[in-house]
């Protein structure tokens, strides 16, 4: 296990050592395992698990891996626990979880995890079934087949509660999240989709000891199945997505090395302000792509222009103005920027109308890129660059308040206040790499009241007619 914490070895054979506890009765001969079931089951679940994961169709078309755990096939792990006794239904996790492909690498640590937590997972579920009445002859018998509802959903709770334990465990000692912040919203964004597969796995468990029997429970598996399958797929493109947006900001960053980081940056701040709006999760995520993607137009932009010492010229600086359209073009066929696609033509418009490239006025701009525009000025005044220091982000949102309503919309600039309230920031947060070290002597930070940042002034059409001085094309907002 190596490359591997001491904090999660440890938490890794301890989770190992309580699983192979809860399996070991299984073995006795006084148990009276029902193993014909128990090999049905099994199997039925590492039929179902490696497809799933193995997502061959998504592989031969060379998309990126969906992420582990989404083609867990739980409804025969809980239609397990309904059936059989704890120890059994522990077991019944184990092959499928061992044999199931895994993404990453070191394997057999991440296949004894899998194993263990499920196996875990089954056994606390199938001793809440059993303690409630869940039981078989509950299961077979009509008139005591709507009250095991209450009883299986116990069942599903505490199977959601023991992956919710371990998988916090893990994070907390393989991924260095912080112990208080590791279970943060785990449970939430499990119980609903354990919720549906532990109703799945009930009417499959009632099927089961039906008449019919065992044949009959695998009907319910058919559109499960279909169900796993398109969520796993959903998941590879929204992998691809990211990897799509990972490529063209490392574009960016290559050509444009003054704002390395500076994408990601914006992306997160337009997140922030965006939530701060009451946005749902589905244009969070576009926000957060109109953010990352603002400047992907620099491509378009000579080098010698984007890296100039010097002040620029008229001419470079109509080069420059271009950049917005230049992103519009490069983004014009993804179709699932969506709303981003406008926010990357428009973020250097201004409320007052001087902006560019058209010359919209208030509410004309579309509201993400009034979003970008905000969260483009603040990152950039936030941000050191070889021309000058950062500066400090009380400064900076005294800038963005001042030049509210002339050039960024104050609705805007109050959500960003109140999110910096809440959540701080750290001008480093979503950067790849350190910023790099200023190349020349950086002047002082400068007094606000002497007018607009270079950040957050419009420079070629600022109404005083002054100049940007040294690198501004490198500054984020121009």
């Amino acid at each position: 296990m190596a490359g591997i914490p001491v904090g999660a070895c440890m938490y890794l054979v301890g989770t190992v050592l309580c699983a192979t506890a809860c399996v070991l009765p299984a073995f006795d001969p006084a148990a009276g395992t029902p193993w014909s079931a128990l090999a049905l089951l099994a199997a039925l679940y590492a039929f179902c698990e490696w497809p799933a994961r193995r997502a061959v169709s998504g592989r031969a078309s060379g998309a990126p891996d969906a992420p582990a755990g989404t083609g867990s096939f739980f409804p025969v792990l809980l239609a397990a626990a309904l059936l059989l006794p704890p120890a059994a239904a522990a077991l019944v996790a184990v092959p499928g979880a061992l044999i199931a492909p895994v993404e990453e690498r070191p394997a057999a640590p991440r296949r004894a995890w899998r194993a263990a937590r499920l196996a875990l997972a089954a056994w606390a579920a199938a001793q809440t079934a059993a303690a409630f009445g869940a039981d078989g002859d509950a299961l077979s018998a009509t008139p005591g087949f709507p009250y095991v509802l209450l009883p299986a959903g116990l069942s599903v709770l505490a199977f959601s509660l023991v992956l919710t334990a371990l998988d916090g465990g893990i994070m907390a000692t393989a991924m260095g999240v912080p112990w208080r912040g590791a279970w943060r919203g785990l449970l939430p964004r499990s119980l609903a989709p354990h919720a549906v597969h532990g109703l799945a796995g009930l009417m499959m468990a009632v099927l089961w000891r039906s008449p019919y029997g065992w044949p009959a429970a695998l009907f319910v598996l058919l559109p499960m199945y279909v169900s796993s399958w398109m969520f796993t797929q959903y998941h590879r493109e929204r992998a691809a997505h990211q990897a799509t947006i990972r490529a063209l900001v490392q574009a960016v960053d290559l050509k444009d090395t003054y704002t390395r980081g500076h994408s990601e940056r914006v992306g997160h701040a337009s997140v922030l302000i965006a939530r701060e709006l009451g946005m749902d999760d589905g244009r969070l995520e576009v926000v957060r792509f109109a953010g990352i993607l603002h400047d992907i137009g620099k491509l378009g932009v000579p080098t010698r222009v984007l890296r100039k010492d010097g002040p620029l010229t008229t001419e470079e600086r109509r080069v420059i103005e271009l950049h917005p359209e230049y992103g519009h073009e490069i983004v014009r066929g993804i179709g699932f920027l969506g709303e981003a696609r406008a926010a990357i033509l428009h973020h250097h418009e201004r409320i007052d109308g001087s902006g560019y490239p058209y010359g919209l006025r208030g509410r004309q701009i579309p509201e993400f890129a009034r979003v970008v525009a905000v969260a483009d000025a603040f990152d950039a005044m936030t941000s050191t660059r070889s021309y000058r220091r950062a500066r400090p982000v009380a400064t900076a949102m005294a800038e963005l308040e001042r030049c509210a309503g002339t050039q960024f919309d104050p609705r805007m600039v109050r959500a960003l206040a109140r999110a910096l309230d809440k959540h701080g920031w750290d001008p480093a947060v979503t950067a790849d790499d350190p910023p790099e070290a200023p190349r020349r002597n950086v002047p002082p930070p400068r007094d606000p009241g002497r007018g607009p940042s270079a950040a957050a002034r419009p420079g070629p059409r600022d109404g005083a007619g002054r100049d940007a001085g040294p690198g501004a094309a490198r500054d984020g907002a121009l």
